[in-house]
């Protein structure tokens, strides 16, 4: 018992041991020498949330996968995608949630109508209450 506790013991830090830090990807945090290709890779970084951090755009936050996305961006840019290609490829790996802009899916409909529908039902019954009080 006293064996493979010690085991256990010599084997505990092999995990920390086990973690590299690979480099950043190569247009992490270089921009594109075209100002009009950055400017495009830099608009749509805006729209791109970042998977890691959650509240932030890709061209904003630090985490390395955010990085990795930036450099995947400027290298399609560069290579001539266009912006709504990449979104499009980044929304079939990551799913809708990776675009801050929304989508208008029949799904989603419910989504966007209830809103309107709360707001209509509490003028409805603001309107009930009010008429009840001028009633003597």
């Amino acid at each position: 018992m006293r064996l493979l506790f010690a085991i256990l013991l010599l084997l505990a830090p092999v995990p920390l041991l086990a973690q590299t830090a690979l480099p950043p990807a190569p247009y992490a945090d270089r921009q594109i020498d075209d100002p009009a290709l950055e400017r495009k890779a830099r608009t749509l970084m805006e729209t791109i949330r970042c998977l890691t951090c959650q509240s932030q755009s890709i061209a904003d936050s630090n985490a390395s996968m955010a990085g990795d996305m930036r450099s995947q961006i400027r290298e399609r840019i560069m290579a001539g995608e266009q912006p709504e290609q990449i979104r499009a490829w980044l929304i079939s790996r990551y799913g809708d949630w990776v675009s801050y802009e929304p989508t208008a899916a029949p799904i989603l409909w419910p989504l966007w109508a209830a809103p309107v529908l709360l707001l209509f039902a509490g003028l409805i019954l603001m309107r009930g209450r009010i008429g009840k009080r001028r009633r003597p």
